[in-house]
């Protein structure tokens, strides 16, 4: 591999790197859009993958076994960079990364504006289905990375902690319900991540300064420790 790979990652820089053996290339995308176009090469991870599905909360991460054999039959090890995408503005690809983040796998981006971004701006897409180079995946978690009900309970009373929804104002408000009660956690602050997906720029992050902004404007700053949350 050449240079390392940034976090995010444009679509033009990946373009000259896809024959890298050292590249792992995931889409989380919809199955039935993978499977029509995808980047060369690319794996399809379905989401269901990287949560429990278990009510009451079926976003929670699945067990830790079960995690370490879906990223060890994505061929997921040390000397691989994962780049992650999606169709749908990063959401998806974005519960990757954190989980790899969870397991202390550093060698990861996100690819800015995803399958959007790509396939607008002209990338070579195929509709050949790619074979997994399988791997044996067994880093341990860090608990660190993950906040637990306790946490957030703390965080209620802690000055240096914040608390982030990035659901839509309509759940956050209590006017759409989608969980056992209305509402959102108190003293959370509300960022709908849709909000920070630039459509004028095929799905990409919206540029720093104003997602810096956007940060400030919520007292969502630097010296905290900011605990997210969705649905």
């Amino acid at each position: 591999m050449g240079a390392p790979l940034p976090l995010l990652l444009e679509p033009a820089d990946l373009a000259g790197r896809l024959d890298d053996p050292q590249l792992l290339l995931v889409d989380l995308s919809e199955e039935k859009n993978h499977a029509a176009r995808h980047l060369p090469g690319a794996l399809h991870l379905p989401y269901a993958k990287l949560v429990s599905g278990a009510k009451p909360a079926p976003g929670l991460m699945p067990a830790a076994e079960e995690l370490r054999r879906t990223l060890s039959a994505l061929g997921v090890c040390e000397v691989r960079h994962v780049v992650a995408m999606d169709d749908e503005g990063g959401g998806r690809a974005c519960r990757l990364l954190w989980t790899l983040e969870v397991f202390g796998h550093q060698r990861k981006s996100l690819l800015n504006g995803g399958m959007t971004a790509w396939a607008n701006e002209g990338h070579p897409l195929s509709a050949a289905p790619a074979r997994p180079l399988l791997s044996v995946f067994e880093n341990e978690m860090n608990a660190a990375a993950v906040a637990t009900a306790e946490d957030v309970l703390q965080s209620l009373t802690d000055p240096a902690a914040a608390l982030l929804d990035a659901r839509t104002p309509e759940e956050f408000h209590g006017k759409k319900i989608r969980a056992k009660h209305a509402g959102h956690i108190p003293g959370a602050k509300n960022l709908n991540w849709l909000d920070t997906v630039d459509r004028a720029r095929n799905l990409r992050l919206k540029p720093d300064d104003e997602l810096k902004k956007m940060l400030r404007q919520r007292a969502l700053t630097p010296d905290k420790t900011i605990i997210p949350y969705c649905q």
